[in-house]
């Protein structure tokens, strides 16, 4: 009986086709063999050659491309504006309108209140020596009070504190109830460099201040700074790039500890605080590279903090966004929309997960 189910065995196996005999294989073993197998996390699916101007997507976008990222170049800095000046006396040149209206009302308003209270302050004390020496006046006075003096004395203070705080007010209001946004940038402080996100555009990076070439903490990998980039202590290795013209809100926190975002140009000078979100605003019109630094005492490195603001047109805003891997404000991206019939077939073609009874009770409770 064994010879005769071993004899039946074998006739099976001679009939049965040869494609039949051969093991599964999986669509991965069926590539060449210089082909990475599928089982490797850095295994790559051959793609189709991507055509000229174009960049192919990484793995998970489905194969999606877009148009390469065009190399951006950065305005060299000047050296007027939007930096210390070397024996500069005054506010630095403003270039927002909040800053415009701040620096008139220092230099008009309270640069010249203060020079005739000085001045009058100067005449009283020079007369009061002359008029009541010793020698033009053997006998002093006993008088202890005069009323007039007094309410003078009273009055002329009040008024000046007004004088000074109408327009005051009037600054504060248009500096805290800013015009609605075009763009929005959250900056982050970290002991000791600076963070950007752009939400609605999708670009995030960090910016670090850039060494001197003969400074023996540079690294090998990073760049050496040159006058193109800015003075030294204030350039960067990565610009915050913003459109001119627009209304730009900043969302200022910091990761660690206290720190300072601080714009001179744009009369910005606001703590970053951990744990809390602050706001402020500016509007610049003159396309240029601007430079700031943090501005509150945060450590061993709080001097190599700078910030570094370039201004450009709108078009070429587009283009660094671009650059950047980024996306223009409430576009939708175009990967996205090629990729939905794409992403429907696979999930459509999958069966559908039946989750445990148990995940249900639980649910049902909860």
């Amino acid at each position: 009986m064994r010879l005769i189910g071993l004899a039946i065995a074998l006739a099976a196996a001679g009939l049965t086709p040869a494609a039949a005999q051969a093991p599964a294989t999986t669509p991965a073993a069926a590539q060449p063999a210089s082909a990475e197998p599928a089982g490797r996390p850095d295994a790559v699916a051959p793609t189709a050659a991507p055509a000229e101007g174009q960049t192919a997507v990484p793995a998970g976008s489905l194969g999606v491309t877009t148009p390469a990222a065009q190399a951006f170049d950065h305005a060299p800095a000047a050296t007027d504006i939007g930096v210390p000046i070397e024996g500069g006396k005054g506010i630095q040149e403003q270039v927002t309108p909040i800053g415009h209206e701040a620096a008139a009302f220092h230099n008009n308003w309270l640069l010249l209140l203060c020079a005739i209270i000085s001045m009058f302050v100067l005449g009283l004390l020079v007369y009061t020596m002359v008029r009541y020496r010793r020698s033009a006046n053997p006998t002093p006075s006993r008088n202890s009070h005069n009323t007039a003096i007094e309410v003078i004395w009273t009055l002329v203070p009040v008024l000046i504190l007004v004088a000074i705080a109408i327009p005051s007010i009037r600054l504060l209001r248009h500096q805290y109830t800013p015009p609605p946004a075009d763009l929005t940038i959250k900056v982050t402080g970290h002991q000791w460099y600076w963070s950007y996100e752009y939400p609605d555009q999708g670009v995030t990076f960090d910016s670090y201040m850039l060494k001197e070439a003969d400074d023996p903490t540079r690294q090998p990998n990073q760049r050496a700074r040159t006058d193109a980039d800015g003075p030294p202590l204030l350039a960067v290795d990565e610009r915050i790039v913003i459109p001119a013209g627009k209304v730009v809100k900043f969302i200022i926190t910091a990761d660690d500890v206290i720190h300072s975002f601080a714009m001179p140009a744009f009369w910005i000078k606001q703590d970053a605080n951990p744990g809390q979100l602050h706001e402020t605003w500016a509007k610049v019109d003159r396309p240029g590279v601007y430079f700031g630094q943090c501005s509150e005492l945060c450590g061993a490195r709080h001097a190599y903090m700078p910030i570094a603001v370039e201004v450009v047109p709108e078009a070429r805003f587009a283009g660094w966004v671009a650059s950047k891997g980024g996306k223009p404000a409430g576009a939708t991206p175009a990967a996205a929309s090629a990729a939905a019939p794409t992403a429907a077939g696979p999930a459509a073609a999958e069966p559908a997960v039946q989750q445990p009874a148990t995940n249900q009770a639980a649910t049902a409770q909860n």
